[in-house]
């Protein structure tokens, strides 16, 4: 089965930037939707950008031209280029794959039902 592992994540002050790295293993992306969630304590599961299959991506407004989603099918590997980070970016970041999940742009919790495959996640703090 199809494992995610996230890394990249750490301590940032304002202003900073951050790379998250998502690989695969047992499997690969091919054909799937990628995408990343985050969830900091206390605060809903909140989409942040997701790679569709086709190749179109889409960001929340709140880090829409802040972030950067990508992919390198050949690494098997998504990344989350993340530039000019506030605080409020302060959460856990989880990597998604799925083949026709719901992408819902906020739920409870993360992770949820409904979607392939999850990271366990990855810590990023940005201090002010």
């Amino acid at each position: 089965e199809m494992q995610l592992v996230e890394s990249g994540g750490g301590s940032v002050p304002a202003g900073g930037s951050l790379t998250l790295s998502c690989t695969a293993s047992g499997g690969t992306f091919e054909n799937s939707d990628m995408g990343w969630y985050r969830q900091a304590p206390g605060n809903k599961c909140d989409m942040v950008s997701q790679i569709a299959n086709d190749g179109r991506i889409w960001y929340d407004g709140a880090v829409k031209g802040r972030f950067t989603a990508s992919q390198d099918n050949a690494k098997n590997t998504l990344y989350l280029q993340m530039n000019n980070m506030k605080p409020e970016d302060t959460a856990v970041y989880y990597c998604v794959a799925s083949w026709g999940g719901v992408w819902s742009k906020s739920v409870a919790h993360c992770p949820y039902n409904g979607m392939n495959y999850w990271g366990k996640g990855t810590l990023v703090t940005v201090s002010s």
